[in-house]
């Protein structure tokens, strides 16, 4: 599948439980994306970019997971934080 573009961007405090250490929910993407299921993207968090593959939450967003290494370069992994992320394009 090729790459589309996304132009989405959203702010969302850092959650921890569950199936992922660190996570945000990501606000209307099953409406975003026109799906439930996984879809990897590619974008920006607080202006570094990154690549994730978020996950459905089951209950309407996904969730999309913060890798430790992204956590440490942004300085930021504390539950409640907020945490600035511009989606650019959809990968899968």
């Amino acid at each position: 599948m090729t790459t589309r573009p996304l132009d989405y961007s959203f702010t969302a405090p850092i959650e921890k439980d569950g199936a992922f250490a660190t996570f945000v929910t990501v606000p209307g993407s099953a409406e975003l994306l026109g799906t439930r299921r996984p879809v990897r993207i590619g974008g920006t968090i607080d202006g570094h970019p990154f690549t994730a593959t978020l996950m459905p939450s089951g209950a309407g967003p996904h969730w999309l997971p913060i890798k430790q290494a992204l956590c440490k370069l942004i300085g930021k992994s504390q539950a409640g934080t907020e945490v600035s992320f511009h989606l650019a394009e959809r990968l899968s």
